[in-house]
């Protein structure tokens, strides 16, 4: 081997796949999966633990390169690495077992994920599911018609980004979101423009990538869609209900807090 040639190395899954094995672990990493940095005191909270055998946990997942530290004034923020490390939950959502379902609040918490979520930064479930059959529709994206069909795939696996298709924001697309005010020409440069997902609950596709993320902010900054009390959860305001029909025809209803309904017509 060459002095200057890159050694090249086996990736160490049992180290990696130990971190998350442990409970409190698991669930402060599904609490960071939206993307979002969170105090300690929080992970705290939903690991179930004191503060100092969070602080335990966190400081492993941040040596083993799940998630960076912030210090911010006296506290300390956490955020997952990056999408990679969401990409890989997901995946693992798919293969794992369900927990058992005790109570009321488990069964909404469970029904709210599948009906409206983020994947890292950009949005999934029926939400996001039904919003890319209303971008291909409208002739914002082209290049396959957002189904994820096993049969016919060779890399795409659900929970994971595909490879499979090729996705490409159409010229009256970029004018369309413009018009909307996602900033489609400012989109960061090293990341890819146009991805999808094989979304795990849907088994559709949801579009990933910096357009999935920059459209994302966008319904954010238009409070057409809102964070819900729990970590990941998306919820529909009613300005997003009308936006969303006026603009993508995707119709949503609300039932008390129970959130997303699909265009076509599930409830």
């Amino acid at each position: 081997m060459r002095d200057d040639e890159p050694l090249k190395q086996q990736t160490d899954i049992a180290r990696a796949a130990a971190l998350i094995a442990d409970p409190s672990r698991a669930r402060m990493l599904k609490c960071l999966a939206d993307g979002r940095p969170l105090p300690a005191s929080a992970l705290a909270g939903e690991a179930g633990g004191s503060a100092a055998t969070a602080s335990v946990h966190l400081a492993k997942l941040v040596e083993g390169g799940f998630v960076t530290v912030e210090p911010r004034s006296r506290h300390r923020y956490y955020r997952l690495a990056g999408p990679d490390v969401s990409a890989a939950l997901e995946a693992l959502a798919l293969i794992a077992p369900p927990l058992p379902v005790t109570s009321l609040k488990q069964s909404n918490r469970a029904g709210a994920l599948h009906r409206a979520r983020t994947c890292y930064d950009h949005l999934a479930g029926q939400l996001g599911t039904d919003l890319m059959g209303a971008l291909l529709d409208r002739d914002v994206l082209t290049g396959y018609d957002g189904v994820h069909r096993p049969d016919e795939a060779v890399r795409d696996r659900p929970a994971s980004y595909g490879g499979d298709i090729r996705y490409e924001l159409t010229a009256h697309g970029r004018a369309f979101l413009r018009e909307l005010g996602v900033e489609v020409d400012r989109l960061p440069p090293r990341r890819p423009a146009v991805r999808y997902c094989v979304d795990w609950s849907e088994h559709r596709h949801h579009l990933g990538g910096g357009l999935g993320a920059a459209l994302t902010a966008r319904l954010f900054a238009l409070d057409w869609v809102r964070w819900g009390a729990t970590p990941r959860v998306i919820q529909v305001t009613e300005e997003g209900t009308a936006g969303l029909a006026r603009v993508f025809g995707v119709r949503c209803g609300w039932y008390g807090a129970c959130g997303w309904c699909s265009r076509a017509g599930r409830v």
